[in-house]
């Protein structure tokens, strides 16, 4: 059975039990009639979703469900479709916009909401709308007004390109490139895309002369279709124009036979009073000139609600002072009771729930939590009542009529369970990162033989009467090289440090042969170094750890956010390698708060489960106090004794603990580097833990090498310094990127804002108000108390401290200890909270002066806040743009707009943390990636490893699957014939050089395939010309294969060059062989010779008559 039906018939049985009962029937035989006034009271937390999901399944009418607030109709909009399924279940938001002012709009939720208007006017099956009061407070267009307005296309009708596109222009669409959010259209030759106002996703629409010869739906982020369709409907944004439309409120469309339910029928009404005013105000502010639809035209008032509101039938949830004739329902429902985690007395629970005749359910948000209840509850010797769905909802509740009891896992265990909705802020970021490494005409460029230059964007040129695209570079004294762009692989975008503008070459001078000679021979030094070290761990024998046991279980379960794929799967790598007899040495990076220290945590427990000793060593004081508390909190109910040693413990305590530790008392010890000296002994090490590694220097770096040749070693990073260095720096470490956010987590609100009393006065009274946390950093020492005291001035019932680094060290460790307990509201600090610093309360962040923080620094600053479930706020404080250096303003722009979570990769590539490369190396390592560039650097890096790999190592690797070798590293193709996508076909010449830059790094048949599908489905059928590209990629590939370094493909013939060196292993493989065998078989069409050239004798083979690649692409032998 799949696990969808499974799911349904879950689902369906809980229903089943609901609709049996008295109450049920009573309430909806109620709601069969028209103008019911209805009082349903005793229902708790999901229990409500039930009893109005079996209303509406058996009811048959339209139903709007009015919750108080935007997050509460989510969480009962999730319900609803878990229980009903999506097709059933609508959501209407607002158009997110204050009255008025219609830049605020958000073009997602207008499609939401035009969505639910074309759904309620076409469909004749009836619906279950979640809504809140802003989005009530809209008034709609009518149906008649939509119709009026909707283009239908349908797939093999007769329409003219030309009229699509007026129409569209009529309907206020903006023509773009690349269709990215509602209202936008692009047309390329005979396609448009279009993303209407009626559906999730944009439509393509592809003509042949005047006819549609197909529609597709297709996804923002990669530009792909999805599915085919035979009719779709292009709507206009309904909220805006129509000036002589009538509008009426959203209940009215669904009067008299739907029905109105309310959360709080008082609190709604009052709401939408405050929200007129709001209106009346707005309206009476605006200018005159222009004229603006009245308030009454718009929106809704609170009169206008109450008399719709009487129209049909009433729900509300709660007693209601405006409704009188009220008729009461009861049912008899309770909370989930709060656990506190402890399973002991969940399973006694369930089991007299059992002996009561209930039937218990617990809901699990996936498999894997619900095969963690069978795990725990597997440990105990009894048998377990309860059966579970794995379909997570937003409360527990038990009701006595039904006897039935419905408990969540996220609230067993404490965690915090998040929505979802469907918007498409996420595809805004898939466009972003591809500019970070977009080149734009004037960046510099490092080509790999040639050095750095400039870029001059593409350029056609003519060979021998064809037209070819090639792309420009300028070096110094004006050189231009033309780089064909099957070599775009051989330049990257110049990333040095800060910005700095780099050396530019001449083309042809040794400069740069020798800078690159010179760091290869560095390079290959250190990897020398680190590989030996490898080595050397790989003939020890550590010890290996027993499978996981049930406490490991519970201790998994009760991680209070979700565990996210990457997670899990670093879970389980770090478990393998901690289970198998080789030493461990695995490096976890992940960005910010992305639960790296969880995977310590379980990680630290498994090797005390295993009877071991671990260390935790972390660069600051104050982490190795942050590491002790958050360890003790996770651990607290499991038998693990945690401690630690900084400069701030008194000599009492750290021979305490020294002498614990030696007899095996404490488990776990957290640290700074006193845990490498030589009085800290352990009685049985197993696991050492390094967090924060790139802030330790050589020295304990030494120290820990001595330490750790036969003990587990797992190493935490959260600057990534971009994968591949990271990984070929470890030389063959073991490596888990955790790349996705907890999926329970928001992304910071981030906003710029210019420095304003008022605006800080209100953030700082709203966060305190709900029981948070600020930070305010100030990073100039000289007057940080002149700020606490303007802080003090504005918000006068505030606890506020001072922290900065030259403070006495006890004095500031306690300032930042009471802070992070929660005795002071305010923190005004300097940078010294960026390292690690972690008060989950604190949820707004103030960055004053933010031009003048480097962008991993801010980045890092924000990271401080939003570590709970609730939504965070960073402000950067900034002067106006005019008085920041363009540098700044692109790193504020660039904060901004990585706001979401795990940008932490992207925000390191655009200020490419060269300094953590650099620590990695030693000190004098640095230099050589800013005269170079970071990814040329990379590459040479690169280009070490396989080397020693290769020759000096070779023992070493050899256990590797030996995959056929290449002879050829890379191979140069010439041509005079059109390769190239034409301009006419692809209009958009950064997307060319794009295109171009994906295709040189394809590698196999398969890929080529998938690249050609894609380009076909945005673009229409291949052109010849793009066609003979891609066969000139295959012949790359065949050419490389049969040891042929450099291809001329020009007065139709075709001439081969083999590999220079004549020593090359090549020239004794089998490949040459057969190829030799093959040429003497068909001498008539080929000839083989040595050929004198400049850079001496090279063994060529030439074709004649060759007029397309595709024809020496068939000429070309298949050899093994």
């Amino acid at each position: 059975m799949n696990l969808s039906l499974k799911k349904k018939i879950g689902i369906e049985s809980l229903i089943t039990s609901f609709s049996n009962t008295q109450n049920q029937k009573a309430l909806e035989e109620q709601l069969l009639l028209d103008n019911a006034c209805l009082y349903v009271k005793g229902s708790v937390g999901s229990g409500i979703s039930f009893i109005i999901a079996n209303s509406f399944k058996t009811v048959g009418k339209t139903m709007l469900f009015l919750c108080e607030d935007r997050e509460k109709a989510a969480y009962q909009l999730n319900d609803f479709e878990r229980i009903l399924g999506e097709d059933n279940v609508l959501f209407f938001p607002s158009s997110y916009r204050k009255p008025y002012q219609t830049e605020t709009t958000d073009n997602a939720n207008v499609l939401l909401r035009s969505e639910v208007l074309t759904k309620l006017g076409s469909s004749k099956k009836p619906k279950l709308i979640v809504s809140y009061p802003q989005a009530v407070f809209e008034k709609v267009v009518s149906h008649a007004t939509l119709k009026k307005n909707t283009l239908e296309v349908i797939k093999d009708s007769r329409l003219s390109l030309d009229f699509v596109n007026e129409m569209l222009f009529e309907y206020r669409f903006n023509r773009v490139d690349f269709v990215t959010q509602p209202g936008e259209f692009s047309v390329r030759g005979g396609i448009i895309d279009v993303f209407s106002f009626s559906n999730q996703h944009p439509y393509r629409i592809e003509f042949y002369d005047d006819q549609v010869e197909s529609l597709r739906s297709f996804d923002v982020a990669t530009q792909l279709s999805i599915s085919t369709l035979n009719k779709i409907k292009l709507l206009p944004n309904t909220s805006e124009g129509f000036t002589k439309a009538k509008r009426k409120n959203i209940i009215e469309v669904i009067a008299p036979k739907g029905v109105l339910i309310t959360q709080n029928f008082d609190f709604i009404s009052a709401r939408l009073a405050h929200f007129y005013e709001e209106a009346l105000s707005s309206f009476a502010a605006l200018d005159t000139e222009t004229k603006h639809l009245a308030p009454d035209v718009l929106f809704t008032s609170k009169e206008n609600f109450i008399q719709t509101a009487s129209m049909l039938s009433l729900v509300s949830l709660t007693k209601s002072a405006a409704l009188n004739t009220q008729e009461n329902h009861f049912f008899k429902q309770s909370p989930q009771p709060a656990f506190n985690r402890q399973f002991d007395r969940l399973i006694v629970y369930l089991n007299d729930n059992h002996q009561k005749g209930y039937q218990s359910f617990i809901c699990c948000a996936s498999e894997q939590q619900a095969q963690r209840f069978k795990d725990i509850f597997e440990e105990g010797e009894e048998t377990v009542h309860y059966k579970t769905l794995v379909n997570p909802l937003f409360e527990g509740f038990e009701d006595v009529d039904a006897k039935i009891a419905c408990f969540t896992d996220h609230q067993i265990f404490e965690r915090y369970h998040k929505y979802q909705l469907k918007t498409t802020k996420a595809k805004k970021e898939a466009l972003t990162l591809k500019e970070l490494t977009h080149l734009e005409v004037g960046d510099y460029v490092t080509h790999i033989d040639h050095g750095i230059g400039t870029f001059g964007g593409l350029q056609k040129i003519d060979v021998e009467g064809n037209q070819q695209e090639a792309i420009k570079l300028v070096y110094a004294d004006r050189d231009i090289l033309y780089l064909s762009i099957h070599s775009l692989h051989k330049i990257s975008r110049f990333n040095g440090k800060d910005g700095k503008v780099p050396k530019v070459y001449k083309l042809g001078s040794s400069a740069w042969k020798s800078l690159k000679q010179k760091t290869k021979t560095r390079v290959k030094q250190i990897a020398f170094n680190l590989i030996e070290l490898y080595a050397k761990r790989r003939q020890k024998i550590g010890y290996a750890c027993d499978p996981d046991s049930y406490l490991q279980h519970e201790l998994e379960a009760s991680f209070i956010f979700e565990d996210t794929p990457d997670q899990s799967t670093a879970t389980a790598d770090v478990k393998k390698d901690m289970e198998s007899e080789q030493p461990m040495d695995r490096l976890v990076c992940g960005d910010v708060g992305f639960g790296k220290t969880e995977v310590a945590i379980r990680a630290a427990f498994k090797a005390v489960d295993n009877s071991k000793q671990v260390a935790v060593l972390v660069p600051t004081t104050i982490l190795a106090f942050q590491h002790f508390k958050n360890f003790s909190k996770r651990l607290n109910d499991l038998p693990v004794r945690v401690d630690y040693l900084n400069r701030f413990r008194s000599t009492k305590d750290k021979k305490q603990i020294i002498e614990d530790l030696k007899i095996g008392k404490i488990d776990i010890l957290i640290g700074t580097h006193q845990l490498v000296s030589k009085r800290v002994e352990f009685k049985d090490l197993g696991l050492l833990i390094v967090d924060e590694e790139q802030k330790f220097g050589v020295a304990v770096k030494e120290k820990l090498r001595a330490l750790k040749t036969n003990v587990d070693v797992l190493t935490l990073t959260a600057t990534p310094i971009p994968r591949t260095l990271q990984f070929s720096l470890m030389a063959a470490r073991d490596m888990s990127v955790i790349a996705t956010a907890p999926p329970n987590r928001y992304p910071i609100e981030s906003e710029v804002v210019r420095f304003d009393e008022e605006l800080i006065r209100d953030s700082i009274s709203y966060e305190i108000q709900r029981g948070g946390q600020v930070f305010f950093i100030h990073n100039r020492v000289e007057n940080i108390t002149e700020v606490a005291g303007m802080l003090q001035r504005l918000v006068p019932d505030a606890r506020i401290r001072v922290g900065h680094g030259q403070l006495d060290g006890k004095k500031l460790e306690d300032n930042l200890l009471q802070f992070m307990d929660g005795s002071y509201d305010i923190l005004v600090a300097t940078t010294i909270i960026e390292n690690g610093l972690d008060v989950p309360n604190a949820n707004t962040i103030f960055i004053n002066n933010a031009q003048n923080f480097g962008l991993s620094d801010l980045h890092q600053m924000r990271g401080r806040v939003g570590r709970s479930n609730k939504k965070a706020f960073c402000y950067f404080i900034t002067p106006p743009d005019s008085a920041m250096s363009s540098d700044a303003q692109k790193r504020i722009q660039a904060i901004e707009q990585f706001a979401a979570l795990g940008s932490g990769i992207q925000i390191a590539m655009k200020d490419l943390e060269i300094r953590g490369a650099g620590d990695l190396l030693g000190g004098e390592q640095s230099g050589f990636i800013n005269d170079i560039g970071f990814e040329t650097y990379q590459k040479i890096l690169k280009e070490a490893i396989e080397e020693l790999k290769e020759n000096e190592f070779k023992a070493l690797y050899s256990d590797k699957v030996e995959t056929p070798k290449a002879f050829v590293k890379e191979i140069q193709i010439d041509t005079d014939l059109e390769v190239l996508f034409p301009d006419d076909y692809i209009n958009i010449v950064s997307e060319r050089l794009t295109l171009y830059n994906r295709l040189t790094t394809l590698k196999e048949e398969a890929d080529l395939v998938q690249y050609q599908k894609e380009i076909e489905d945005r673009f229409g059928p291949l052109p010849l010309e793009a066609e003979a590209l891609l066969d000139s990629v295959r012949l790359k590939w065949k050419a490389a294969h049969l040891g042929i370094d450099r291809l001329l493909l020009k007065k139709n013939q075709c001439i081969g060059y083999f590999i220079a060196d004549q020593e090359s292993p090549f020239y004794q493989s089998e490949r040459f062989h057969a190829l030799l065998v093959w040429v003497q078989q068909h001498a008539d069409q080929v000839n083989m010779k040595e050929k004198q050239t400049k850079a001496g004798l090279r063994l060529r083979l030439a074709f004649k008559g060759i007029h397309s690649v595709q024809q020496a692409l068939q000429i070309l032998p298949d050899l093994e």
